[in-house]
């Protein structure tokens, strides 16, 4: 981004939201960051709190935002996106996909800015195709628990896609892959916080189905390295990031022992409804598009993830 620019992020006090503020700032931005708390947390973003490069504001963004002065890139990854919150806040999750994205295209237009959603790899649902590139349109339930997610991102990137054609708004899709590493909760239930808080308190490590089911894990700065790419790209079609080596949910809870050095037992549970059976990203478009690729290895990316969690309470929530 350009030293300078003007940058809204909404779900700014998230996991990836926080992470993004930090690298725009780093990169001499001006940033407004935007969140309502129903899943962030001030604590990702208490650090950045006395810059004068930097605002917080405390809003609900299925209520239109009203900005003073120019504005040059939103960023909107405003979203429950872990199956405990989009299963807790289905309503909510649906309105801030629909509503929500509505209300920022429309400041989008307004400002003369550009626009970028996060989207992600449960537009593909439960995929017939392996691995997924961006040209495959998916296999959901459009009626099951996990609609509510699936068809709020897949509802944003289609009205993403009429503002461009019918506005001319300048925007970006992205759509994310597993991603961890520090500022993950431990309470949302993704397999990554999950399985290395049960292994560093000695608690059985929870599997669903048999572990066969896999996923594919990208760390988090590899993935704002890939999003920070996007607005200078010029491709307008959605994008994979994430790290395509695929991995057993099963052999991922056996590397966490290994590499926690716990005893506990892995145990194993029925697996949730439509739960995807694979997910591997074809990434050959943000390749030739963005030049990017995944650079933090598997060790390295959990090895920095299990030592933040070395430092979190004991008890979730």
């Amino acid at each position: 981004m350009k030293t300078e620019s003007k940058i809204l992020v909404t779900g700014a006090a998230g996991f990836l939201g926080s992470h993004l503020c930090d690298r725009l700032l780093d990169a001499g931005c001006r940033v407004t960051a935007v969140d309502n708390l129903i899943t962030g947390s001030l604590e990702n973003i208490k650090h950045l709190g006395n810059r004068p490069d930097f605002e917080f504001i405390e809003h609900d963004i299925c209520r239109p935002l009203e900005l003073p002065g120019p504005l040059d890139w939103i960023f909107d990854l405003a979203s429950p996106a872990s199956p405990v919150d989009y299963l807790k806040l289905p309503i909510e999750t649906l309105k801030v996909g629909s509503y929500g994205v509505h209300n920022l295209l429309e400041l989008a237009r307004a400002k003369g800015a550009g626009f970028l959603i996060t989207s992600t790899s449960e537009v593909y649902g439960d995929p017939l195709v392996h691995p997924q590139e961006e040209g495959y349109w998916g296999n959901v339930n459009p009626i099951g628990p996990r609609s509510v997610y699936d068809e709020s991102k897949r509802f944003a990137e289609a009205m993403t896609m009429a503002y461009r054609r019918h506005f001319e708004v300048d925007t970006r899709i992205v759509r994310i892959f597993n991603t961890y590493g520090p500022r993950m909760r431990l309470d949302d239930g993704r397999v990554v916080p999950t399985l290395i808080w049960q292994a560093l308190h000695g608690r059985p490590l929870t599997v669903f189905g048999d572990g066969s089911q896999t996923r594919s894990f990208c760390y988090v700065s590899d993935l704002i390295d890939g999003i920070l790419r996007m607005p200078e790209s010029g491709g307008y079609d959605p994008v994979n990031l994430g790290n395509p080596a695929e991995m057993s949910i099963l052999e991922f809870a056996k590397q966490i022992k290994r590499l926690t050095g716990t005893e506990a037992p892995i145990e194993f549970r029925p697996l949730p409804q439509d739960d995807p059976r694979q997910r591997k990203p074809d990434i050959s478009r943000a390749r030739k598009l963005l030049g990017w690729e995944p650079r933090v290895g598997f060790e390295e990316g959990i090895g920095r993830t299990i030592d933040w969690f070395k430092g979190r309470p004991a008890d979730k929530g």
